[in-house]
Formats: C-alpha cells, sequence, structure tokens
C-alpha cells in the first residue's frame, strides 16, 4: 500500500512537470483527479479485505470456543468412563481430548495471528486514507493555483496597455461623436429660430404695407 502510494507521487509529480512543459498535455487538474479515483479505488478494496478478515477472525474464535468445550467435555467423560471401568469409552475419551486439545492450541495460535494482521491492516489502511485525504487537499491547492493564474491572465490582459489603449481611444471617440452631435442639434435650433423671427418680421412689414 505504500509502494501505491510512493508509486502515485511519483507518477503525479512527472506527468504534472511534463503537463506544465507542453500546453497540449493533459490538464494535470484533470491528471490528478484520475490518480485520486484510482487510489480511492485501492482503499475501498483494502477496506473489503479487513471485512473478510473480521469475518475470519470472529470464525477462528467460534471454532476456538467450540475446540475448548469438547476438550473439556471430553475430559470429564473420560472420568465418567474411568470410573466405571468402561475401558474402550475412557480410551475414546481420552483420544478425542488430545485432538481437540491440539486444535485449541492450533486455533490459539491462527486467532493470535489473524489478529495481528487485522491490527496491522487497519492501520495502513488508516495511513490510505489519510494519504488520500492529503492527495484531495493538494489538489485543492493546484485548483487555487490555477484559478489565480487564470484570474490573473485576465487582469494582465484588461490592464494591458494596448487593450487600455484602444478603450480610451473608443471612448474619446464616442465622446468627440456626442459632442458634433450636440452643436448640429444647437446650430439647428438656432437656424430654425432665425427662420421664424424673420417670418415675424416679414409678416410685420407686410401687414404695415397694407395699413398705409
Amino acid at each position: 500500500m505504500t509502494t501505491l502510494f510512493e508509486k502515485i507521487k511519483n507518477t503525479v509529480l512527472a506527468d504534472l512537470n511534463a503537463v506544465m512543459d507542453k500546453k497540449e498535455e493533459k490538464n494535470p487538474i484533470a491528471l490528478l483527479n484520475q490518480y485520486l479515483r484510482e487510489s480511492e479505488n485501492e482503499t475501498n478494496k483494502v477496506g473489503k479485505l479487513i471485512e473478510r478478515q473480521y469475518m475470519l477472525k470472529e470464525e477462528f474464535y467460534r471454532e476456538l470456543q467450540q475446540a475448548e468445550f469438547m476438550a473439556e467435555k471430553r475430559k470429564k467423560q473420560a472420568k465418567i468412563a474411568l470410573a466405571a471401568n468402561e475401558e474402550s469409552l475412557y480410551e475414546t475419551a481420552i483420544h478425542e481430548e488430545a485432538m481437540y486439545n491440539d486444535q485449541v492450541t492450533r486455533l490459539k495460535e491462527a486467532y493470535t495471528q489473524v489478529t495481528v494482521q487485522l491490527e496491522d491492516l487497519e492501520k495502513r489502511h488508516r495511513e490510505m486514507k489519510l494519504k488520500l485525504k492529503d492527495m484531495h487537499f493538494k489538489r485543492m491547492e493546484l485548483m487555487g493555483k490555477e484559478n489565480a493564474m487564470k484570474a490573473n491572465a485576465k487582469v494582465n490582459t484588461v490592464l494591458d496597455q494596448s487593450v487600455v489603449g484602444k478603450a480610451t481611444n473608443r471612448f474619446e471617440e464616442t465622446e468627440r461623436y456626442m459632442e458634433q452631435l450636440e452643436s448640429k442639434i444647437n446650430t439647428g435650433y438656432e437656424q430654425s429660430l432665425f427662420d421664424i423671427r424673420m417670418q415675424q418680421l416679414e409678416k410685420g412689414l407686410d401687414q404695415e404695407g397694407e395699413n398705409k
């Protein structure tokens, strides 16, 4: 499991370096997401193996209890057979007691071993989940850097002198156009006012001529 994460770490670093050097290569965030999914799958597989180990541990414990029970039972039966002078029953009970005691010994060893293995698996599984969490944090850091780079690129584009200059020129052109339009409107208004006044004067003169 440790080897798996070391392999993933080294591969991710190598691929990220290659990607940063070549724009046409795959996005590093997408690449990291791929390895995260693979790591999550491996972590889930280990979790299922641990569940099976728990089941084995419980099964060993049940078998151990059964063997201890049968060994004690045959021991008592051997005493009863001996007291009753039943040699054949006594021999059978003694023989089976020895067999069950042998099972108890082997089952105790197996139970101890599976318990130690389970504890080790649980410890390493926790390490896997912690490293997986760390990889999630690293992905978030990379996403933050990527967003900052994109934002800075946008800001630099807007603040670029050529862009600002074009925008400024556009505003100046619009302002001149509005001034010219306003001037034309004012000139037209003054001309209209002049014509109206002249018409009034002409009418006034005509009326005076008629009155004479």
